[in-house]
């Protein structure tokens, strides 16, 4: 496999994400996904980029961009202060999957959630995503949680 790296996400690598973001049946049902760098994406990248408690990562082989995921670190007071990782928007290119990209990915996302003292790591996934369940599963991740959202 060629070489696989990790970095923060620059605006130029915008048009990729987006592609990545929108490489699926179920993201493409969804409004607002659209592979248009504009002014509203542009905005959330420069403010994602700009908070110390947020990372995106883009994986990147042979110069690609291949992966993504975003990564929000979050203080609480529940569980005595435990500060907690949020994974959002994972995505593998499609006609890379199943070559452990996406494994590499999540290993690379929690060292980094370990060292900012992250001592739990949290995502949602989309109930019709049963492949992607069986991979957070193989993972560790354990579905104990039901999740809910409400438009605003």
């Amino acid at each position: 496999m060629p070489s696989l790296t990790f970095r923060h996400a620059k605006a130029t690598d915008l048009p990729s994400l987006l592609k990545l973001l929108a490489d699926d049946a179920i993201a493409q049902s969804r409004t607002g996904y659209t592979e248009e760098v504009g002014p509203a994406i542009q905005t959330a990248f420069e403010e994602i980029t700009a908070d110390p408690n947020n990372e995106l990562i883009v994986g990147e082989q042979d110069g690609q961009v291949v992966a993504t995921l975003q990564l929000t670190y979050i203080p609480g007071l529940g569980r005595g202060g435990l500060r907690r990782a949020l994974v959002e928007a994972v995505r593998v290119r499609s006609d890379l999957r199943g070559q452990r990209i996406g494994e590499a990915l999540m290993v690379d996302a929690m060292e980094r959630a370990r060292a900012r003292g992250c001592g739990l790591i949290q995502l949602t996934t989309d109930k019709r995503r049963h492949e992607a369940q069986r991979f957070y599963a193989r993972l560790g991740f354990v579905a104990s949680h039901e999740g809910m959202k409400r438009p605003l």
